[in-house]
């Protein structure tokens, strides 16, 4: 019988733990997060949002229904390393094409099981966040001071802009569904795929942009409106984007934003941003909609968030006007949304694509049609 290989997960603080190789072998660092949501975890993989994080899942079964080509939310995985108790030694899914094991071995994605995910999950909880190490094959073997010396010298997600690395390098196009609105203009800051086909089923031609794309080069689409997607990395290391959309508001097109885009949003209304202790990362999450008085449960993965007064409206550092916050987070507080009151602008932390769920949130893409539309009326 041949024995499991070994494989160890060193924290920054010197916290470690042992268990058993998976996925590919070799050594991965990053943040070490945790997603509790209990499905999902194809979607979550493949989040451009988890670059830089090895995601630890508190779910204690992953991978008993494999993976499949039409779950994926981009084109690779993209957690710099995988954390779970027990990988599922079967697939049970008449959708499947590939265990999880082999996409991870494919995308060179390495990983560690066999260990006690509950324990790590309320460490990071009580310390928060921390840089980590899987490390597997002929690494495992390092002394364990040397790991803990590589660990410590990866770099913090703090001051971190990884937006290059998850953006396309070229204009993609899908084609609006139903009666066209108009050009959206789609800043790829790591866009998910049902993203994409959310905006496209409300009437807009998707243009998703590169990155480094320059407000000229908006402009040149003639967009309706402009999008700022999800992704990973720290909002204050982008002060780029930040510029460019202070461009796009000072044009006067309407703007939504998601997650990062919440958070840049802020940013150029004059707001400021933090690093949250371990973050939201999972499926579940409690959010109030102050506009309604309706709880969505919703899905997050952030580990910054915008600091802005709970109540009532304020003015915009940057001249934008009045501006409230639009949603909280019912577990701490956290602002989850924002809405300007002077121009057509709003955007919330969370995900309302939320492809493997829930789908209470799925109404703010018709909001942002209707922004739109109403934007469009009132410019005749």
């Amino acid at each position: 019988m041949t024995l499991p290989e070994t494989a160890v997960l060193v924290l920054e603080d010197g916290t470690r733990h042992v268990g058993r190789a998976y996925g590919a072998r070799g050594t991965t660092l990053g943040e070490v997060v945790f997603a509790t949501g209990m499905s999902g975890y194809q979607e979550t993989l493949t989040d451009p949002s988890y670059a830089g994080q090895i995601v630890l899942q508190t779910a204690p079964h992953i991978g008993n229904t494999g993976m499949n080509d039409e779950d994926t939310e981009s084109r690779r995985i993209w957690v710099a390393g995988y954390i779970v108790r027990d990988p599922s030694r079967v697939v049970s899914n008449w959708r499947a094409n590939a265990s999880l094991d082999e996409i991870l071995l494919q995308d060179g994605i390495v990983g560690i099981s066999g260990i006690d995910t509950r324990a790590i999950t309320r460490h990071v909880r009580s310390a928060g966040s921390m840089r980590g190490g899987v490390f597997s094959g002929a690494d495992a073997d390092l002394d364990a001071e040397e790991q803990l010396r590589i660990v410590r010298e990866a770099p913090e997600m703090t001051g971190r802009n990884l937006s290059a690395e998850v953006s396309v390098d070229a204009v993609t196009i899908t084609t609006a569904m139903g009666e066209k609105v108009g050009n959206l203009a789609v800043l790829d800051l790591g866009v998910k795929q049902a993203t994409i086909d959310n905006l496209a089923a409300r009437g807009f031609e998707v243009h998703v942009l590169p990155q480094d794309v320059t407000i000229d080069e908006i402009r040149a689409i003639d967009p309706v409106a402009v999008f700022y997607s999800n992704g990973p990395g720290d909002p204050a290391a982008s002060g780029d984007h930040v510029e460019l959309l202070r461009a796009v508001l000072d044009d006067g097109l309407p703007f939504f934003g998601i997650c990062f885009g919440n958070q840049l949003l802020g940013r150029a209304l004059g707001l400021g941003t933090y690093k949250l202790p371990f973050g939201h990362r999972g499926i579940n999450q409690p959010v109030l909609d102050k506009t309604t008085g309706r709880v969505e449960i919703t899905a997050h993965n952030h580990g910054f968030a915008v600091e802005a007064p709970l109540e009532g409206s304020f003015e915009s550092p940057h001249g934008y006007g009045r501006v409230e916050v639009s949603h909280v987070g019912l577990n701490d507080n956290v602002v989850e949304g924002l809405r300007a009151l002077d121009i057509p602008a709003f955007s919330v932390q969370y995900h309302p694509e939320a492809a493997a769920g829930p789908h209470d949130a799925n109404y703010l893409f018709d909001r942002f049609r209707d922004l739109v539309v109403a934007t469009q009326k009132d410019a005749k």
